[in-house]
């Protein structure tokens, strides 16, 4: 078993609109997986699916390499949104209540505080918390049980700096400790620091799926052009480059992979061939740039 899960083509239809439109992917054993969309994308409608708290209209979905549904279920860990706490309870009552409803042995709750950074807060109350202990308390109900598998719902959005921090580097021990994890996130500079794999999904849409080094490879220095004819410039300066990592944005905007290092013999070459040339730079084209693009191209 080299996956932890695995749709085909699942859908989700919502009085004739696909929410979730015919979405497969699949979260290897071991990953950080970013599924990378904005708001309203249809992030949390295919997370709903797979944890059983809505159908999915078309396709199918297994865990652990086709674990039996409900057995698979009892190694996963979930937080959808913001955490169901209650407020009137330390974080240490609120994990005893979630150990008692889930028949867990409570043995595990000092662990878990140790490791979501609350075993100091003693008998403040969650209403009490900022924002970011709330959502690490979450994570810790989520962690009840040991699950291999976590499922996590935006659990940076709207924290702060000190917050989103704590959040990462929470993230990545739980995977040092060997949980594979999927988030969701519309923050996408902050996945790429710890994204091992991403889904870029956009109108309901798997728009792309890659690996953090196939996402490296996309994004780096580059150089720009805006040209009167970005058709024919894509043409002469892949010819003259001897390249083929040449692409034009959605504005007409010509983008070279890497820099170039004669921009003056570039230029010259569209010169000659009649071509405007109203403007030309080295440019860093961060993951961010990229996620942007492959989610307003649907």
């Amino acid at each position: 078993m080299d996956y932890v899960l695995k749709t085909e083509k699942l859908t989700k239809e919502y009085s004739h609109t696909k929410v979730v439109d015919s979405i497969s992917v699949t979260v290897k054993q071991g990953d950080i997986y970013g599924f990378v969309g904005k708001n309203g994308a249809g992030k949390t409608t295919f997370i709903r699916i797979v944890l059983g708290l809505a159908n999915q209209t078309e396709g199918t979905f297994e865990f652990f390499g086709g674990e039996n549904l409900l057995q698979a279920r009892k190694h996963i860990g979930s937080l959808i949104e913001s955490p169901a706490l209650y407020t009137n309870m330390t974080a240490r009552e609120n994990l005893n209540m979630f150990c008692t409803m889930l028949g867990t042995d409570k043995k595990e709750i000092d662990t878990i505080l140790e490791t979501v950074g609350l075993v100091d807060t003693g008998k403040k109350k969650a209403r009490d918390f900022s924002l970011g202990m709330k959502q690490r308390l979450g994570i810790g109900m989520a962690l009840v049980g040991d699950p291999d598998f976590l499922i996590l719902d935006e659990p940076i959005n709207g924290l702060d700096p000190t917050g989103i921090v704590e959040i990462r580097e929470l993230l990545l021990k739980l995977k040092n400790q060997g949980k594979t994890i999927f988030i969701s996130s519309h923050y996408l500079g902050e996945l790429e620091k710890i994204a091992t794999r991403y889904g870029i999904i956009a109108k309901g849409r798997l728009v792309e799926e890659l690996t953090a080094e196939e996402l490296s490879k996309k994004c780096g220095k580059r150089t720009v052009i805006k040209t009167n004819n970005a058709e024919a410039a894509k043409e002469i300066v892949s010819k003259f480059l001897g390249t083929d990592k040449v692409s034009i944005g959605t504005d007409g905007t010509l983008y070279v992979q890497d820099t170039i290092s004669d921009i003056g013999a570039v230029t010259n070459e569209l010169f000659k061939a009649g071509i405007v040339v109203s403007g030309i730079s080295d440019d860093e084209n961060s993951a961010e740039d990229y996620f942007i693009k492959r989610m307003e191209e649907q």
